[in-house]
């Protein structure tokens, strides 16, 4: 019975028909460079319109009874429920200060994770509660975008937002009483540029990003122009002072790192989400200096201990190299390369006295070494095999922490040393459940161009390579955002019955470095459909499954991938689960964040570009016929993907499947993008 039950629940029957409501078509023709395009839904973009309202109520009410038809749903939900409240925390973005190690917790069954401290990652028993959004709002809508705790430790800074919508104010905390002080900061992180903020030497105050305020500018322009101003302790808001930022892009989004005397400040400004970064140097009598701009391709950067800034590059080093700057200096000409580029991909470094920890990609799956200033390894860190490396924190003189996980493992934090041996902490995740039955298997595709794209399988030992297996293909392709092995104890839902899980590290990732990512995007985008769809036609043509079986999930830049997919191939597929998803790529630059992604995707403005865009949008490639089931998914409060790129495509669907095929969009009232 389990077998059938999640098979029913993602390859939804094609004969149910959908008792949504019948959608008004009101057409506008635009026209792009002579090219008329009309679109018949443009009055689902109006949220105001109580219109909308209802008709996004109606279909999510008809998606939840539908849901709620199919076989099984009682087991399918006991067995979810059973795993998701099992108790075993989780612990997240490690940060050393000081004597103290803040960290945020997971703990199920608490709706949001919230900020703790330890005495050491090897004394879990030593936990307290700083700050939980839990007990602050009893519906579980309240979240922590990020945490900076003073560099003594002694206080720390919080930024809290609401509803999913990420616009998040900043708080202030004394860590040893937990009291909150009076100050509070608004508009320092947003859905659509993010934020950051950095204490300065003495913890009596700290530099962050600063949105317009009401009043400062258009109320369109509300979400853009961030700059970086410096508030004072125990002073009001409105007393901030500028700091940099008025000639940053409009598009820019910021992060600051201060270093560890708090001397230096160095502010990253991407130039929107397409991957370009600059960056600006304050040296300790205030001054800002441009260290690199964004033709120099330095995408990231760290102190090490001494105050000399280490900079991340791709300039003449797709997978990444690493370089020096004496400290102070804002010379990139006067730069040392101390690690040079190697086969693997760089994601992430950190620097102590006397070590360089370099995570590497490897197409998907981590590696750690160990190195000298100079660039020798002195050792590769022992990891779980097929794994991932993340949250690189640095600890003591010379040690770092990090996460380590794989898809059988569950996550656990590792402490490494200079020597390269590795020891895993008191910080350890416990699962209900066991993959001792499943392995892992490294495969790979061949795209429509010859490349060669790696997918990677987890399946029952022994299963049968027949065709027979219902299988769930995951992808993303975008924004150099990597693939990596995780552990989700809910695919064993999946596995249990019979199901196959595989996921595509497709170009517009950064699993082989930023040359992989600039492959699938801007004009380069059909590449990561392609990818995808090799990846499917492999696991078809291999044994695994067959179309009737295949059902493909993705979210966001991924739910994009899922509209191409299914619009350029609806026959390869069974089903569709798509969240939070990209539709209409002629309209998706005119929402706020839509203008951040003009980097990543292109702009109807340019011509080629506009040609590119609508070769492949998927809300306007949608053709009457047959489709595999689909269900769509969104947040009111998104402030990522406008959920009008659901709703037009939902109604695009609709229509086009006359009602005879299922087609679900289920929008959350009380979340965002994630």
């Amino acid at each position: 019975m389990r077998r059938k039950a999640l098979t029913a629940i993602l390859l939804l029957p094609m004969t149910l028909g959908s008792a949504a409501p019948v959608t008004e078509k009101k057409p506008v023709t635009d026209t792009y460079f002579g090219t008329a395009v009309r679109d018949d839904y443009r009055w689902l973009e109006d949220w105001n319109d109580p219109a909308v309202q209802a008709w996004s109520q109606a279909q999510s009410m008809e998606a939840r009874e539908t849901l709620d038809r199919l076989p099984h749903v009682a087991q399918i939900r006991q067995r979810v429920e059973q795993i998701a409240t099992f108790r075993s925390p989780g612990y997240g973005s490690l940060t050393k200060r000081g004597a103290t190690l803040f960290a945020i917790k997971n703990d199920p069954p608490k709706q949001q994770p919230f900020l703790v401290t330890l005495a050491s990652p090897d004394d879990p028993a030593s936990e307290r509660v700083l700050v939980d959004p839990n007990a602050m709002d009893a519906k579980g809508s309240t979240a922590i975008d990020f945490y900076v705790p003073s560099l003594d430790g002694r206080l720390v800074a919080v930024s809290l937002s609401e509803g999913g919508s990420e616009a998040g104010g900043v708080r202030v905390y004394d860590v040893a009483s937990g009291r909150r002080l009076a100050d509070a900061v608004p508009r320092v992180n947003g859905g659509t540029a993010g934020g950051d903020l950095a204490w300065n030497a003495d913890g009596s105050g700290f530099f962050y990003t600063r949105y317009p305020r009401s009043g400062e500018r258009a109320a369109a322009d509300l979400d853009f122009y961030q700059q970086v101003y410096f508030h004072k302790l125990g002073t009001a808001t409105e007393a901030d002072t500028y700091s940099i930022g008025k000639e940053f892009p409009r598009i820019a989004e910021t992060t600051l790192d201060a270093s560890d005397d708090g001397r230096f400040l160095l502010a990253t400004v991407k130039n929107g989400d397409g991957g370009d970064a600059a960056q600006y140097l304050r040296s300790p009598s205030g001054s800002w200096a441009p260290v690199s701009d964004f033709a120099d391709q330095a995408i990231e950067g760290r102190f090490g201990p001494d105050g000399a800034l280490f900079l991340l590059s791709h300039k003449d080093a797709p997978r990444g190299k690493i370089l020096r700057l004496p400290a102070g200096s804002a010379d990139l000409s006067a730069s040392t390369t101390v690690v040079a580029q190697s086969g693997a991909a760089i994601d992430d470094f950190r620097v102590t006295k006397g070590r360089i920890y370099v995570a590497d990609l490897v197409g998907g799956p981590s590696q750690l070494r160990v190195m000298s200033h100079d660039g020798k390894i002195v050792a590769t860190a022992g990891l779980l095999p097929v794994s991932s490396v993340s949250g690189l924190a640095a600890i003591g003189s010379d040690d770092v922490l990090f996460e380590n996980q794989s898809y059988v493992e569950p996550s656990a934090w590792y402490r490494a040393g200079p020597d390269g041996k590795v020891a895993r902490t008191g910080l350890v995740r416990m699962s209900p459940v066991s993959f001792s039955d499943t392995e892992v298997v490294v495969d790979s595709a061949v795209s429509r161009d010859g490349t060669r794209v790696p997918v990677t399988v987890l399946r029952r030992k022994g299963a049968p390579m027949d065709g027979s297996n219902p299988t769930l293909l995951y992808g993303y392709g975008g924004y150099a955002i990597s693939q990596r092995p995780t552990y989700s104890a809910m695919r064993r839902v999946w596995i249990e019955q019979g199901g196959v899980y595989a996921v595509a590290a497709l170009r517009g990732g950064g699993e082989f470095g930023e040359d992989w990512h600039r492959s699938g995007h801007l004009t380069r985008k059909q590449n990561v459909f392609d990818d995808f769809l090799a990846c499917a036609q492999h696991l078809i043509s291999a044994g695994y499954t067959r179309p009737a079986k295949l059902a493909i999930e993705g979210g966001s830049n991924g739910g994009l991938l899922m509209g191409a997919a299914f619009t350029q191939r609806p026959e390869l597929f069974g089903a569709v689960v798509s969240h939070v998803g990209i539709y209409d790529m002629l309209r998706v630059e005119l929402s706020a964040n839509g203008e951040f992604n003009i980097t990543e995707f292109g702009t109807v403005k340019d011509p080629a570009q506009f040609r590119a865009l609508y070769a492949y949008s998927p809300y306007h490639h949608v053709s009457n016929g047959a489709y595999p089931p689909i269900l769509f998914m969104t947040g009111a409060n998104d402030p990522r993907v406008d959920p009008m790129q659901s709703r037009k495509m939902t109604a695009r669907m609709q229509e086009a499947t006359g009602g005879k095929q299922i087609v679900l969009l289920r929008t959350s009232s009380s979340s965002g993008h994630g």
